[in-house]
């Protein structure tokens, strides 16, 4: 009996300590309201509450230091804070400001942990959910523009083509690497570019291949959808305009066991009957649908442990994956209209998962994210690779699910400084490891007409496969060390390496026969490469609103082995070496008038040596890399937002880019190109962007707010090939919106390309073309509970 009482007294004591190590605060707004529901959230931590209706919140137990907390609700302007825990005798109260009379505080990912954007040394364009929505952006092909020096495009397929600041995706290995809740999203064939479900996108201009290693040559686009927490979050939202527009995507957050367990599903469906006309049989042309969902299972052992399951799904159909005309004329001449007689459904099905453990601790803090990705991707039906009705060249791939399965596992390893530290030293070690494998296997059918493109035979095809397994590792650190309360630098080296393996074959196949005969007997071929990735910068806040910075950044694209192709000067299993960029930078970031304007610049030179120039190979339609010369980057961007009077908002952002090549040689179809003094490759050489809205409530109807936006955008001069004869002059394209909302509904009418601008979004160095999208409308919905 006296052991069960020693017991009873030890327990009570120890709940006792625990309820009295817990920290609380309120919340209230400028006149000294309670604000219920807002959340709370220790940045680089698990924790997250939320305020009752007196405003009042409690901070579980959590190892005592200097904390950074960002805080929002809906109505009010998100701002951060330090937070020194344990509390002093004064109580903690934090004050909120509408969002009508101050700009949200913005936190970033750019160092792999949560930052203000205005104390990160690196020039970002950040976006948070309300500018997701605002933009209406549905695909990451749709911040181009908005992100000044970023272009993206697609031949009609989904692959996007990116580029930032002069430096672009050639080949199937991305220049600018996309990351999704942390993931790298490891080739062009494995990401997700659908954009639903959106908490917040980070664009991270220049190499950042320190921290993010391979493919992070032009920058890095980081994607972070949203958590679950402990409160029930549902929404449903409907779109519909023309083309046969139909978009829904359902919502849903709640806790299973408050505190411990929590479930997040989103599911999108989107429909649309394309854009194009195919004269060929009179019928639209790029018709497609697709359902992509998001699932999340967070378990929290307690404030210091954490376990994140995460799955995303892509199910693409698309009749008529590639919109183009023969050439730029033709597509200007006639616009939305072409002549196809092979019309190819592609099935396109993504799937991503990842696991991810994370420890917050007084002595350091450790993640490790362990993501395997999967693409399957092939055309139901030949797909017309001469652009014409005439039987002459089609592409097949519908070889089984053995081919054209693209398979990746990764694993990432971080420790880093603790969250809480007031040490003036910071820092992080990590490690990366994937594993890749892409076997593919396409034909190139010569039809009835064939004799047109020059062959000597008709009705036969040629089969080349190609398997390619990848592997690698990399191990980086990196240090930043307060000089002062205004001084700071830092540095930073990552190593990479990576090996290389391809087998490649050939198949001659005439039509109606199971056996052909040899064109390249099985030859396989190794290669592997070392990268050192070296960072270094230095800071000086002249003021808590002034931010002046100074860096060097090095990035590196993989290097790898060449496809099988027909061309003859292209030889197979050829090694291409990884290109490296040298970015030199100088940026000032400054907000004013209380957070009411924010004014970020910053000026670049960029050098890039062993340029991976990409050659397509017709009729082959396969792309082969080769190292080719240098390019010089240089320009500056400069991006405002402020919010003029009370509801009105404006946002300007201005890029230019002057990249050219400074020498090189091109051999393609037997012929050379010189690349000297050619200008790079989909880079305008000028983006701007204006947004206005306005915004408030409406008189005479109470609870109801309304908004009107326009958007301005400027695409300066570019060009689709080398030698610099594909051309698209500058254009401009105007968008705008009006909606009103009320309670848990709002509603608003959208209009794309109102002036119906005619441009070339993306062409082949050969000439056929795609159009970008023409003047759209439509209606949008939406329904949610919190």
């Amino acid at each position: 009996m006296k052991k069960l009482t020693v017991i009873v007294l030890t327990l009570f004591c120890f709940t006792v300590s625990l309820a009295q190590t817990k920290y609380s605060g309120t919340v209230r707004d400028e006149k000294g309201n309670p604000v219920n529901g807002a959340t709370i959230h220790l940045l680089n931590t698990e924790v997250s509450v939320i305020s009752n209706e007196t405003g009042l919140f409690n901070f579980p137990i959590v190892p005592n230091g200097i904390y950074s907390a960002e805080i929002s609700s809906v109505g009010f302007a998100r701002i951060e804070r330090k937070i020194q825990l344990p509390l002093g005798v004064d109580s903690l109260i934090i004050t909120l400001t509408p969002s009508a009379t101050q700009l949200d505080a913005v936190v970033v990912t750019a160092e792999k942990q949560e930052l203000n954007i205005q104390n990160v040394p690196v020039s970002i364009t950040a976006l948070s959910t309300r500018d997701i929505q605002a933009y209406r952006l549905w695909a990451s092909k749709d911040l181009k523009g908005i992100v000044s020096n970023l272009y993206a495009a697609d031949p009609g397929d989904g692959r996007n083509v990116i580029s930032i600041r002069g430096i672009t995706s050639t080949s199937y290995d991305p220049a600018v690497v996309t990351y999704i809740d942390g993931v790298p999203q490891f080739t062009l064939d494995t990401y997700i570019p659908q954009l639903f479900d959106i908490d917040h996108i980070d664009v991270l201009k220049g190499p950042q291949g320190t921290l993010y290693g391979r493919n992070a040559m032009g920058g890095v686009i980081n994607i972070f959808t949203k958590q679950p927490d402990d409160q029930v979050h549902v929404s449903f939202e409907l779109s519909s305009g023309n083309y046969g527009l139909e978009r829904y995507a359902l919502n849903i957050g709640a806790p299973i066991v408050k505190g411990k367990l929590y479930l997040g599903a989103a599911i999108l469906y989107e429909a649309s009957d394309g854009y194009y006309i195919n004269d060929f049989n009179n019928t639209n042309f790029d018709r497609q649908y697709r359902t992509v969902d998001n699932i999340y299972l967070k378990y929290l052992l307690n404030p210091k442990w954490s376990f994140t399951l995460n799955m995303k799904n892509l199910w693409n159909r698309n009749q008529g994956a590639f919109p183009l005309d023969p050439t730029i004329e033709l597509a200007l001449a006639n616009p939305f209209h072409l002549d196809q007689n092979a019309i190819g459904e592609m099935v396109d099905n993504s799937l991503n998962t990842s696991l991810q453990v994370r420890y917050t601790g007084a002595k350091m803090d450790f993640t490790s994210l362990m993501a395997y990705q999967s693409n399957y991707r092939y055309y139901k039906a030949p797909v017309d690779g001469d652009f014409s009705p005439l039987d002459i060249i089609s592409i097949v791939n519908d070889y089984g699910k053995q081919w054209n399965n693209v398979n990746a596992w990764t694993e990432e390893l971080r420790l880093s400084s603790p969250t809480a530290s007031a040490s003036p030293l910071k820092w992080a070690l990590g490690s990366y490891l994937f594993l890749q494998s892409a076997p593919n296997k396409q034909g190139v059918h010569f039809g009835a007409d064939a004799a047109l493109a020059g062959s000597p035979d008709s009705n036969y095809t040629i089969i080349n496969t190609t398997k390619i397994k990848n592997k690698g590792l990399a191990f980086y650190g990196q240090l930043e060390y307060a000089l002062s309360k205004k001084f700071a630098v830092a540095g930073g080296l990552r190593y990479d390496y990576q090996e290389s393996n391809a087998e490649v074959s050939g198949l001659y196949l005439p039509d109606g026969s199971t056996v052909g005969f040899p064109t390249q007997a099985d030859t396989s071929g190794k290669t592997n490469y070392h990268a050192l990735t070296p960072m270094l910068s230095v800071s000086f806040h002249a003021s808590d609103n002034a931010h002046i910075y100074a860096s060097y950044r090095q990035g590196y694209r993989t290097g790898g082995l060449t496809q099988l192709s027909s061309d003859p000067s292209q030889p197979p299993l050829y090694p291409y070496q990884p290109e490296y960029s040298n970015n030199y930078e100088v940026g000032f970031k400054s907000n004013y008038f209380k957070n009411r304007f924010h004014a970020n610049l910053a000026f670049f030179y960029n050098t890039v040596t062993d340029v991976q120039v990409p050659t397509l190979i017709l009729p082959d339609a396969i792309t082969v890399i080769k190292n080719a010369g240098e390019l010089v980057s240089k320009g500056f961007e400069v991006e405002l937002e402020g919010l003029i009077v009370k509801g009105l908002q404006v946002t300007y952002h201005f890029g230019y880019t002057h990249a050219t090549y400074s020498s090189g040689q091109l051999s393609s179809n037997g012929s050379e190109v010189s690349l000297d003094g050619k200008q790079q490759l989909f880079t305008p050489d000028m983006t701007s962007m204006l947004a206005v809205e306005y915004s408030g409530a409406l008189p005479k109807l109470i609870g109801v707010n309304g908004f009107i936006r326009g958007e301005w955008y400027y695409f300066g001069k570019q060009y689709f090939d080398l030698s610099n004869t594909q051309v698209q002059s500058s254009y401009q394209i105007l968008n705008t919106s009006v909606g009103i909302s009320y309670s848990f509904f709002s509603i608003s009418v959208w209009m794309r390309n109102i002036t119906n601008a005619r441009y070339i979004a993306y062409a082949y160095d050969f000439g056929a073309a795609r159009l970008g999208d023409p003047y759209n409308y439509g209606v949008s919905m939406k329904f949610r509970i919190r």
